[in-house]
């Protein structure tokens, strides 16, 4: 993935100490000088993090939610407003192609996307319109997107068992849980959107953190990212996204024999695990690195960062069939891992 044609370097990247990121966060920062205390920033519910990298899309129209429900992975029929989910678009032999941050104003439905993707989604969107009252538009140009924790707790002050910190929360929080267990547990999270043009100023003295913590919070509530944790072959079931971005009973949508088929069957290919790395170096293991298994070749790594309290870890993709309490070497580093996908 490659950054957006449609918007330019973030204006936040002139703030002191800003180290602009690379490959698929190029645009943004990747930090301002700490990103130990941009991490602790964040978790304690004080930092925000400029995603304005990201595209942006908007469908309207009075058929928009039935549309995309029809096309997608999860029930987006009846969507209150001001309430998000996580989608997907899959290709016709379930295959990832899209992530979506689906929220709903009331009139416009809007799709939060990772960077580059957005022109893609808008020309296949556009091909499947035929005669539904629908207009497809992306504004990734006008409009910008600011990451932010959350606490534990609901709007309405209600404590939520589980709430997935990654599905693009526009003004709400969307309870998944309670998953028992699960590192995202109480680590809420919610994307803003806001006119490009207003960026600098939404922001205000409030502290930034960069996509290096942001990540690091990523990895370690084993959210997978798509584009890192996927290629052209990743089906839902491989990468934990069953949970937070599927729906198992709705109506038929592209790709869904796919998802059925391998769910009943409980046989995913490959899965995603998360690895604490040996800290005892400097240096972290390169994304894309061979996860290896004695000399045997099994994965790859996906996602590396440095958390502020668990060191050095990271995300990877490896065959279903490698043993769960296996140790991998990746470069030369010793990875225990953590299962994340189960059968």
């Amino acid at each position: 993935m490659t950054a957006s044609v449609h918007t330019a370097p973030s204006p936040l990247l002139a703030r002191h100490g800003a180290v602009e990121g690379e490959g698929p966060d190029a645009g943004v920062a990747a930090h301002y000088g700490d990103p130990v205390r941009e991490q602790r920033l964040l978790e304690e519910g004080l930092g925000v993090v400029d995603l304005s990298h990201r595209g942006v899309v908007t469908v309207s129209g009075p058929d928009r939610l039935s549309w995309l429900h029809s096309m997608t992975t999860q029930e987006l029929t009846g969507l209150a407003p001001r309430t998000s989910r996580e989608s997907l678009v899959l290709s016709p032999k379930g295959h990832v192609e899209h992530a979506l941050h689906v929220v709903d104003d009331g009139t416009t439905t809007w799709l939060g996307v990772e960077p580059g993707t957005a022109p893609a989604l808008v020309a296949w969107l556009e091909s499947m319109r035929f005669m539904l009252r629908v207009e497809v538009a992306d504004v990734s140009a006008e409009w910008a997107v600011l990451g932010e924790p959350m606490g534990s707790e609901s709007a309405d002050g209600e404590p939520l068992a589980w709430v997935d910190p990654w599905p693009g929360l526009v003004g709400d929080t969307v309870a998944y849980g309670p998953v028992e267990g699960h590192p995202a547990t109480g680590r809420a999270w919610r994307e803003l959107l806001v006119p490009r043009d207003g960026l600098e100023a939404a922001v205000g003295d409030r502290p930034l953190a960069g996509t290096w913590a942001a990540e690091a919070l990523r990895v370690a509530a084993w959210r997978p990212r798509l584009g890192l944790e996927t290629d052209h072959r990743t089906i839902p079931h491989e990468v934990d996204w069953l949970r937070t971005a599927v729906h198992l009973h709705k109506g038929c949508y592209r790709g869904q024999e796919t998802i059925a088929r391998v769910h009943n069957l409980g046989r995913p290919p490959r899965r995603l695990v998360f690895l604490h790395l040996d800290g005892s170096g400097h240096v972290l293991p390169a994304v894309g690195s061979p996860v290896l298994l004695g000399e045997r070749e099994v994965g790859r790594l996906t996602s590396v960062a440095r958390h502020h309290e668990d060191g050095p870890v990271a995300l990877a993709v490896v065959k279903r069939s490698v043993p769960e309490d296996a140790e991998f070497l990746v470069d030369g580093i010793a990875a225990a891992q953590t299962v994340v996908v189960t059968g």
